[in-house]
């Protein structure tokens, strides 16, 4: 394994997995896939781990890879990882490849890097509903789906506070901010029927109920 930091400077990555574990006592790895080519696993080349913290880009080789059944993992093996202990020292690492190396895609594929970002319209009223953040595989494609139009924060219930010290209040008691809501979308022609890449926007046709979040009181 190359330790030293990637000298291409203006590469664009694509980030293709990130590495779960070890996988037995040999140096292999599991990893989970944000991508639907296999051979980004399998086929032995060059590859780039990103560090989950500092995010610095350091070359690897990929000796070769296969498919987990049934838990929607592949075990790689990477050049200079040859024990257990290396192998835990790259738990969250990105797996990446060259933004350049992309396999050629059939009509109506897509790479999930080019959706992400995209802005997402209602198809029938035009409303600018939300934004893609990512995308997951789980039987079928689903888009998750950051909404722009947020609910009110949920009111707190009343309390006696009176006989609370300051301190408790402080720490029990603070506010916590609300996560944004999310809706997941099944990326299917029927729901999706317009991807424009070229404007950075999708069209939905959602069927009842997928969209509505209502307030909490």
């Amino acid at each position: 394994m190359n330790n030293g930091q990637s000298t291409i400077n203006n590469e664009e990555w694509l980030e293709v997995g990130t590495i779960t574990s070890p996988q037995g006592l040999k140096g292999e790895l599991r990893v989970y896939p944000n991508s639907d080519f296999p051979e980004r696993f399998t086929q032995a080349g060059t590859r780039w781990l990103q560090h989950p913290d500092t995010s610095a880009i350091t070359t690897v080789q990929l000796r070769g890879g296969r498919y987990l059944a049934g838990k929607n993992l592949y075990v790689i093996k990477l050049e200079g990882v040859e024990d257990r202990d290396r192998a835990e020292e790259l738990r969250n690492y990105k797996l990446l490849v060259s933004k350049s190396d992309r396999p050629k895609l059939d009509k109506d594929e897509y790479h999930v890097a080019d959706l992400v970002g995209l802005e997402v319209y209602h198809q029938a009223t035009g409303e600018n509903i939300g934004v893609v953040i990512d995308m997951y595989s789980a039987g079928n494609d689903l888009l998750e789906v950051k909404l722009h139009q947020q609910p009110e924060t949920t009111k707190a219930a009343k309390r006696d506070l009176s006989q609370i010290s300051r301190r408790s209040k402080r720490k029990k008691y603070r506010p916590k901010p609300n996560k944004p809501i999310t809706i997941f979308v099944p990326f299917v022609k029927e729901i999706v029927p317009v991807v424009d890449l070229d404007h950075q926007r999708l069209e939905i046709s959602p069927p009842d109920g997928l969209i509505d979040i209502h307030e909490t009181e």
